[in-house]
């Protein structure tokens, strides 16, 4: 982490070189909701690709006992079946298969356990009032994958095929799926190399699967603001990097800063960038500032999409939600703690929140930086509240979308 922090010092006097690569990377990066079959064998076309039609079923013969609602804790609780789909350089995508969930046979060679041929994705199934099932955007899931696995030259896959087979997991497994609102089933699709040989070079075996589990409120009892630390002394991601694409390598390191971050006092970590600090994420979670900008106007900010930030799905959900309420100027630009704390200083900062598929927004209600809390103050009228009016705002019109309350296109009726 400390020659990450000697990268950020020197990224910093190279501001022309990072902006014209980060230009050409988010060209090169384009989302692809299906592989195009122009680029062959690595993208899973040209040889077998994915048939939601071709789905074969093994189903459990003893079901596994269904955990109150109340009891569910993120990420500890799985569904009876599973969707595995494997691919290789000779036959391409094999059949999807969806039997019963339970442990992968891998050799201890793997190249997923030696240099991290691994991403994976996140997104819900809802139901609704009416007893259906609802997925929110699925398809900006697929596009991100898609761009996860050509940056790991694993095989891409056609995205439209592979939500069909999600759809029929959901169908085998709809007693998994919670009643009520803020319950939901977390839907993780991941993409491994099963290649079975030391070394570093491409993957000839990989596979696809999908685990789901249910889980409750990310607010239980309501919402509750989080406090952040800015850390100075590690960065997330950098120019040139992997931060735009969900990886698990770019986990695990982060979990050191965070542990720290929680001993002095702090829930999450704010990520910085440079000698100015140019704000990058938080946690886990995409970053959004609300305040009056020093030309007065009122603006919701986030970072750029410049090759360092994750592209949310939550993300370009809100950017499009409030753009079309045409309330504030809503930005998509650097902005750096030396701003931030100058507007906190000066009574413009009005809400800072993340944005992500677990929580929906998170409030922020004060950011450690340079020896100084900074309190934000979200809502002015309520001080009891634990979220300003946007972000609360934000986070029931999604909500409402999700549970298909409102309608929209975004929501994705499974049967």
């Amino acid at each position: 982490m400390a020659s990450l922090h000697r990268l950020s010092g020197l990224l910093a006097h190279g501001s022309k070189h990072r902006s014209l690569g980060g230009g050409l990377r988010l060209l090169h990066s384009t989302c692809r909701y299906s592989a195009p079959a122009s680029e062959g064998a690595i993208n899973g076309h040209g040889l077998g690709s994915i048939k939601a039609a071709d789905i074969q079923k093994k189903l459990a013969t003893e079901l596994k006992p269904i955990v109150p609602k109340e009891k569910l804790v993120f990420g500890h609780t799985f569904s009876d079946h599973m969707l595995a789909i494997p691919w290789t350089t000779k036959d391409g995508w094999g059949k999807p298969e969806i039997k019963p969930y339970g442990p992968l046979s891998l050799d201890p060679s793997c190249s997923v356990f030696h240099y991290a041929f691994e991403c994976f994705e996140g997104l819900k199934a809802y139901l609704d009032s009416q007893g259906k099932i609802r997925l929110f955007r699925p398809e900006k899931n697929m596009e991100r994958m898609n761009n996860s696995v050509e940056r790991l030259y694993l095989p891409q896959f056609d995205g439209k095929e592979v939500i069909e087979c999600i759809k029929e997991l959901l169908r085998v497994d709809k007693r998994w799926v919670p009643e009520g609102k803020g319950y939901s089933l977390y839907i993780r699709p991941t993409v491994i190399s099963t290649e079975n040989t030391l070394g570093v070079h491409r993957a000839n075996s990989a596979l696809l699967y999908v685990i789901t589990s249910p889980c409750g409120p990310y607010f239980p009892t309501g919402f509750k603001a989080v406090s952040l630390y800015c850390d100075e002394s590690n960065v997330r991601a950098w120019p040139g990097g992997v931060g735009n694409k969900k990886l698990g390598a770019n986990y695990a390191p982060s979990v050191k800063p965070q542990v720290a971050a929680e001993k002095k006092g702090y829930q999450q970590v704010l990520w910085t960038i440079g000698e100015d600090h140019e704000l990058m994420e938080v946690g886990t979670m995409n970053l959004f500032v609300y305040w009056r900008n020093e030309d007065g106007e009122l603006e919701l900010v986030t970072p750029p999409l410049d090759g360092t930030i994750l592209p949310g799905i939550t993300r370009d959900s809100i950017i499009e939600l409030t753009r079309s309420w045409g309330e504030c100027k809503v930005s998509e630009r650097k902005i750096n703690m030396k701003q931030v704390s100058k507007a906190s200083d000066e009574g413009r900062l009005l809400e800072v929140f993340g944005a992500g598929t677990a929580c929906v927004v998170t409030p922020v209600s004060r950011i450690f930086f340079q020896g100084k809390d900074y309190h934000i103050p979200l809502d002015p009228a309520n001080p009891d509240s634990q979220a300003g009016p946007l972000t609360r705002r934000i986070y029931n019109t999604l909500y409402d979308i999700q549970y298909g309350d409102v309608p929209s296109k975004w929501s994705v009726v499974v049967d």
